[in-house]
């Protein structure tokens, strides 16, 4: 994998809009990201630190991040 694409992965999440219901707010609230949709989908943009820690509290509410 190339730098830019692994800077990507580590400041950005992608996920279906559908799958940050109810958990918006809390992740806005919690966590210095910006959060963003397009498309259908929900793109939260932070530090690596920001989206390490997102990420974490995703996959304990059941959210699949890859």
């Amino acid at each position: 994998m190339n730098d830019v694409a692994r800077l990507r992965d580590s400041t950005q999440i992608l996920l279906p809009s559908e799958a940050l219901s109810g958990l918006r707010g809390d992740v806005e609230e919690r966590f210095t990201v910006t959060v963003r949709s397009e498309d259908g989908r929900v793109r939260i943009i932070g530090s690596p630190v920001e989206i390490k820690d997102v990420s974490y509290f995703l996959a304990r509410n059941g959210v699949h991040v890859a």
